[in-house]
């Protein structure tokens, strides 16, 4: 199983690199799995696996994801459901 970690596109370093913040963690991503860098993406949300950007997801999507896998992590609390007594 891999994990693919989401991140917003901060700034362009090259034409096949941008720089994304996962969750406050800027890295250095290859872009050119979707097309290259440009400034356009600038703002952009995308999935990012072993230094490889690997798709382009929606914003929403984006914060369900890392929502999630800060969870998981125990970095937020976790929503219980309670049960009643009968």
């Amino acid at each position: 199983m891999c994990i693919a970690i989401p991140g917003k596109i901060v700034s362009v370093v090259n034409e096949n690199t941008a720089t994304v913040d996962m969750g406050g963690i800027c890295r250095d991503v290859n872009m050119a799995l979707l097309g290259g860098a440009s400034e356009s993406m600038l703002g952009k949300h995308v999935l990012v696996h072993v230094g490889y950007a690997i798709s382009e997801i929606s914003e929403e999507e984006s914060e369900e994801t890392m929502h999630l896998l800060k969870q998981i992590a125990g970095l937020e609390d976790i929503d219980t459901f309670e049960s009643e007594s009968p």
